[in-house]
């Protein structure tokens, strides 16, 4: 019998905030940043405006996203939502996908001046929350957009605060 690492066991997602969720699949191909470039300002900037752009033109290329961005006029589509990115490598060698921030942060910046948010800021968006998956030809990044109601975390960071941090003991077992 193992002993688990928390003396609490809380699970990630807790609430639901319903059906408003919405997948947003750039381009397979794009020139993706890496935090671990070290790029002149020139293309980088250049790099960040296509991401940018590509990310706009997924949304307006989603006819669900389109019809629920009207219904929403003129307020964003979302006053609150959690974010997760999801990085398709372009090879199957080992793969950081936090390193590929950047990449996502002109991702999200690009659904915001689409007017899915007002901003991206603390108070609205949880996340961009990282996470590898499969290959794809190109690399690509995706990002699922959930709705998030008044005050939910999608964490349960409160639950989560009362939990008792393991002890040296129950860790090197």
């Amino acid at each position: 019998m193992s002993t688990p690492l928390f003396d609490c066991e809380v699970p990630a997602v807790t609430k639901t905030a319903g059906p408003r969720l919405h997948i947003i699949t750039l381009p397979a191909g794009l020139r993706l940043l890496n935090a671990n470039q070290r790029l002149h300002h020139r293309p980088k900037g250049e790099r960040t405006a296509e991401i940018r752009a590509a990310a706009m033109e997924a949304v307006s290329d989603n006819p669900a996203l389109m019809v629920a961005l009207a219904d929403a006029k003129p307020r964003p589509l979302f006053q609150r939502a959690h974010i997760l990115g999801i990085l398709h490598p372009a090879t199957n060698s080992r793969c950081d996908p936090a390193n590929w921030y950047p990449s996502f942060k002109a991702a999200v910046d690009g659904i915001v001046d689409a007017g899915l948010l007002d901003d991206d800021d603390h108070t609205r968006v949880v996340g961009p929350d990282m996470r590898l998956g499969p290959k794809v030809k190109g690399g690509q990044i995706v990002l699922v957009v959930r709705a998030l109601g008044p005050g939910e975390d999608p964490l349960d960071a409160a639950a989560l605060a009362g939990c008792a941090w393991p002890d040296r003991e129950q860790v090197t077992r």
